[in-house]
């Protein structure tokens, strides 16, 4: 009988290359540090220091830093090289702006029109929000602040509106971290506003509930605006 041949094993295709996980991972740890303050404004990144302390090699960091600048969270230049940027005041009014213009919007026309499972989570959110303030958890208070207004956007089901909000995510956490972290007493009153936005919204009170949304984003801008 002739002998079988032997086949040789196919190597299953990674879904994902080493290259690219290595990319994700530094480039989430640095902007996780930038977020946190960890990296505060004005900070100096080198590759070399960055590549050192995630155990890797310049490329993946290279790589990073290039999606970090896209997005405006640092930049870089030949003369100073990787500078974490800050938030200046044309950002921080333009930023306001899109959100006043979008929540708004949104807050007037799901007005009176949530479902019952819709209105348990914000019921829940809120609840969260009031056990991080007691418990002056200000990372959690800031989380729970940009989940409480993703939640709001989320109910109208617009998926247009909702890419735009999730590619603002990490500028909201960082503009209302930086808000609650100057103002300590914010996060009480952020939370009072986001009840009665919550309350004229299940109560299908839409130009209330509207108005309530602009006064709020509108606090919040001008608390990031005052000196320290």
């Amino acid at each position: 009988m002739a002998k079988a041949r032997k086949t040789a094993k196919k190597r299953p295709t990674p879904t994902k290359t080493t290259g690219s996980l290595l990319k994700d991972k530094a480039y989430s740890r640095i902007k996780e540090r930038i977020l946190s303050d960890k990296f505060s404004p004005g900070s100096f990144l080198s590759e070399r220091q960055v590549a050192s302390w995630l155990g890797m090699s310049k490329t993946p960091i290279k790589a990073a830093f290039e999606r970090l600048e896209h997005e405006g969270f640092i930049s870089v230049s030949p003369q100073q090289g990787v500078v974490v940027r800050d938030l200046n005041i044309h950002e921080i009014a333009d930023h306001f702006e899109l959100r006043v213009a979008l929540e708004s919007f949104v807050a007037r026309n799901i007005a009176g029109r949530l479902t019952s499972e819709q209105i348990q989570l914000l019921k829940e959110n809120l609840e969260a929000q009031k056990r991080s303030i007691e418990n002056e958890n200000v990372s959690e208070s800031v989380f729970l602040d940009g989940s409480f207004h993703a939640l709001i956007c989320s109910f109208l089901g617009n998926q247009e509106m909702n890419r735009v909000i999730n590619d603002l995510k990490d500028k909201i956490y960082r503009v209302v971290s930086r808000v609650f972290t100057r103002h300590p007493k914010r996060p009480v009153t952020s939370y009072a506003e986001h009840k009665r936005i919550a309350n004229a919204i299940l109560k299908g009170e839409a130009d209330r509930a509207a108005n309530l949304m602009t006064a709020h984003l509108e606090n919040g801008k001008q608390f990031l605006l005052l000196p320290r």
